[in-house]
């Protein structure tokens, strides 16, 4: 609107002149007591020529303050966004499977013997008929010998299990070993759980597969003359190089064996229960909270501000100017008709 009224002005020129003489010859015509000529309308005049003014002066120092306001929302903003990306959220997102890709269960016997392995459904395991005794291995087992991925020297040897892998019907894996005789004061049966049996049968390097699973995977023990009940479940995570890793967690609860023997024996009987705990895969993974495309529209929208700030900032100060260059004409043309 400014802009528009100094163009009419530097287009009428004429006009605003004409306009000027006519009130010029009204003024003159009009006599005025010596006590109110120049004193009542200059002042008038003047006055609200004044809160004009001071008015304006008031909007350019808002307008500087919302201008400072913007500069200081830019500094946060990217600095907020360096943070972020700096400190990734970890994300933990669950899916529900119905059946689960068959883990691998590798033990280490040692010197104890596989009994039995059985496959049972719905948490039902049937009393033992002879404990102790070689029974059914129902399960997919094999055995592999292969070089201790720490010392490279000692061989090892794993006994490899197929998992369970309904969860809907709630399947398990029972297993009975035996050990005649031990050397210590007490006596346990490492083992491993690593994410696909399928993969290791199908490894064409299964000695190298193994030593890979247990420099990666943690290792656990069950001790004997216990039934030991294990309920896994499955952690997947994804890393920044796009790659993802498989660990297990897993909770063990220990149940006393009563040994119903009719003789003592001086043997060990070790028995132990795998079983999924849910049907849910969990995946763990790290996102950057802040999205640049927010960020980007958020300073688009604070510059926008910045520049509409100083273009009514610079149009306030030339109106100021403007205001006061009319004043003092007006001023002068008072002034040069009184005398």
């Amino acid at each position: 609107q400014l802009s528009e009224d100094v163009e009419r002005a530097s287009e009428n020129p004429t006009e605003e002149r004409e306009g000027d003489m006519e009130v010029h010859e009204d003024s003159s015509s009009v006599i005025l007591p010596d006590g109110e000529l120049g004193t009542t309308t200059p002042s008038l005049r003047f006055s609200k020529t004044c809160l004009k003014n001071v008015f304006s002066v008031i909007l350019l120092f808002i307008y500087l303050l919302l201008m400072a306001v913007a500069v200081f929302l830019v500094y946060q903003t990217i600095s907020d966004f360096r943070e972020k990306l700096k400190h990734p959220v970890m994300s933990v997102t669950y899916k529900e499977v119905s059946l689960y890709d068959a883990p691998g269960i590798a033990f280490y016997p040692g010197k104890a013997r596989l009994l039995s392995c059985k496959h049972h459904y719905y948490d039902h395991i049937p009393p033992l008929i002879n404990p102790g005794q070689p029974g059914d291995i129902e399960c997919t087992t094999q055995r592999i010998n292969y070089t201790d991925p720490f010392t490279n020297q000692t061989m090892k040897y794993a006994l490899v299990v197929q998992g369970p892998r309904d969860v809907k019907k709630r399947e398990l894996v029972f297993l009975q070993f035996h050990l005649n005789e031990t050397d210590q004061d007490f006596s346990a049966i490492d083992y491993l759980l690593f994410s696909s049996f399928q993969e290791f049968v199908s490894s064409p390097e299964k000695a190298k597969f193994m030593k890979d699973c247990e420099s990666s995977y943690s290792s656990w023990k069950f001790s004997g003359g216990f039934r030991t009940w294990v309920k896994m479940s499955l952690v997947k995570t994804k890393e920044e190089d796009g790659s993802e890793t498989v660990e297990f967690k897993q909770e063990t609860s220990v149940v006393n064996y009563i040994d119903q023997r009719t003789k003592p024996r001086s043997d060990q009987l070790f028995f132990v229960v795998f079983e999924w705990k849910d049907p849910f895969i969990q995946t763990v993974q790290d996102i950057i909270t802040a999205n640049p495309w927010n960020m980007i529209a958020l300073l688009c929208g604070i510059f926008l501000a910045l520049f509409k700030a100083a273009d009514f900032a610079k149009l306030s100060v030339k109106w100021m100017i403007k205001i006061r260059r009319r004043h003092l004409k007006r001023t002068r043309q008072v002034t040069n008709h009184i005398s």
